[in-house]
């Protein structure tokens, strides 16, 4: 199976004290990467044994995973990567404005540090330049982790982690990744700029717009692809 290339590499994640939480960990960033697209059979025995783990450790990490929403488990059929429906995709935006624009509105006195940000816009112009749209978009989602992670807590970094994860599941069924990605480098390195500079009001009104338009775009574009795989 071409998704289960490199898999194997991954083995060295699990140190010498394999958990579940720890496939689960490897799994959700394959499924965010899109190793696994929506739809996708998860094989019990294929990724069992490219990452070296028995059968109870992987099932304990599907049932991680179903519980975050990117898998889901059918009656004698087996585990697969969950396929959003546009219901899913307009919740999943809620949760953003609530989350991201609160750390943006919480922030302290500047400076802030956007070193992560910086970053994030930087790999985005780089992946631009060299039209890689499905690198885009996922310098996009880091931008947005990293914005999270103004907050300094780890229980909304666990929380967004889910949700971006769920977000990529969508955005893999998009079959124009650069007319739904490109647009926002630029707003991103908006928000960066409104941070660099102190300015927490600017920098929140910028991404509450954002997300604004982002959801209609996705919800668009997605619910188009769902109605004609439908």
């Amino acid at each position: 199976m071409a998704e289960l290339n490199g898999l194997a590499d991954d083995r060295a994640l699990l140190g010498r004290t394999s958990t579940a939480e720890r496939v689960s960990d490897i799994l959700r960033s394959r499924i965010a990467e899109g190793f696994f697209p929506p739809g996708t059979r998860l094989s019990e025995d294929s990724i069992g044994n490219a990452l070296g783990v028995s059968r109870n450790t992987l099932r304990e990490a599907f049932r991680l995973l179903t519980h975050e929403r990117l898998l889901v488990h059918q009656l004698n059929r087996g585990v697969f990567v969950r396929v959003l429906t546009v219901e899913d995709v307009e919740d999943i935006y809620r949760t953003r404005g609530l989350v991201e624009c609160a750390v943006v509105r919480g922030l302290g006195k500047p400076p802030y540090a956007v070193d992560g940000l910086a970053k994030a816009v930087a790999d985005g112009r780089r992946a631009t330049r060299e039209s890689e749209w499905k690198g885009l978009g996922t310098a996009n989602i880091h931008f947005h982790r990293e914005l999270v992670a103004l907050a300094g807590s780890a229980r909304t970094d666990e929380l967004m982690r889910s949700v971006f994860a769920e977000l990529r599941l969508a955005f893999h069924l998009v079959d124009d990744p650069k007319r739904l990605h490109e647009p926002y480098l630029a707003r991103n390195a908006q928000i960066l700029q409104a941070l660099q500079e102190g300015n927490r009001e600017e920098a929140e009104n910028l991404l509450a717009v954002y997300l604004d338009d982002s959801r209609r775009r996705v919800v668009e574009v997605y619910g188009h692809r769902v109605a004609e795989e439908s």
